[in-house]
């Protein structure tokens, strides 16, 4: 699979936190004067990190989501990074964070051109694609295995959606690669040839 791992990119790691307790966002905003908290506009408190680049939103109940992650690593350490400024601002916090991966965002280039039409109708039995190239100029494919959403374009490129692990989202691009390959749905020009 290195040739797919090489093709990937991991946009955006969506993960939520838990904490056992609800949190004070009054004594957050006073204890981080330079964070986000408009109360009337959005019930959270946004807590902007630059390492690793994100954007944890806590919220009273004491869950929280972080976006902008590359890898789940990074979603996890942000969201620990968070906690731990919480705590060194004076905010209590007990027990453990419990964390959770919802969705993986990433963006692949196939390298060849696909033919939408030709692989819509060689798997028009196949409830999980949708092709409606006048509405929306991508295939719609929702994989079953592993559990993921693809929007594939004409020009070879993808959005890889919903997927838990990043290990899932490397599978579904080579399975698709596989499957175009195989249904002759995918054209490489002589020097991408050469590539795969």
């Amino acid at each position: 699979m290195e040739k797919v791992d090489r093709l990937v990119k991991i946009e955006n790691v969506v993960a939520s936190a838990t904490l056992k307790h609800g949190i004070d966002l009054r004594s957050v905003a006073r204890a981080f004067p330079k964070m986000k908290y408009r109360p009337d506009q959005f019930p959270g408190f946004v807590f902007r990190l630059k390492k690793p680049r994100t954007a944890i939103l806590i919220f009273g109940s004491g869950k929280m989501v972080c976006t902008g992650a590359k890898s789940a690593g990074e979603a996890r350490r942000a969201l620990r990074n968070v906690v731990r400024r919480l705590k060194n601002g004076g905010i209590v916090i007990l027990g453990k964070l419990s964390t959770k991966i919802q969705n993986i965002v990433a963006s692949a280039n196939l390298g060849g051109t696909i033919d939408l039409v030709r692989l819509y109708e060689c798997q028009r039995r196949d409830e999980r694609m949708m092709y409606e190239p006048e509405q929306f100029p991508a295939l719609i494919y929702r994989m079953k295995e592993p559990r993921a959403v693809v929007l594939l374009f004409s020009s070879g490129k993808l959005v890889c959606t919903g997927a838990k692990k990043e290990e899932d989202v490397y599978r579904a691009v080579d399975r698709l690669r596989q499957r175009l390959e195989k249904e002759e749905c995918i054209f490489y020009s002589e020097q991408q040839k050469r590539m795969h």
